[in-house]
């Protein structure tokens, strides 16, 4: 499986390449993390990663403990089908 790429801060490399949205929902399916998106330009974008890169870019969002990413800004660019 091709896994999407998601940032909590704004990528300093191939700018170009990155989109800008806010997290809408995240959940666990099939042993993954979907992360749903709303694009800055309004489209809804739901992203597939690892437990392991969801647990790494929460870990970068500037949140309280216990506090939920939804809501909060992140970059990513769509690579799965």
């Amino acid at each position: 499986m091709a896994h999407d790429r998601i940032h909590a801060r704004e990528p300093t490399h191939d700018i170009e390449r990155w989109r800008a949205g806010t997290i809408d929902r995240i959940e666990e399916r099939d042993g993954h993390c979907v992360v749903t998106v709303t694009a800055d330009d309004g489209e809804q974008v739901e992203l597939v990663v690892t437990l392991a890169i969801r647990d790494l870019f929460t870990s970068r969002l500037d949140l309280a403990p216990e506090e939920s990413p939804v809501g909060s800004q992140v970059w990513f660019r769509k690579k799965g089908g």
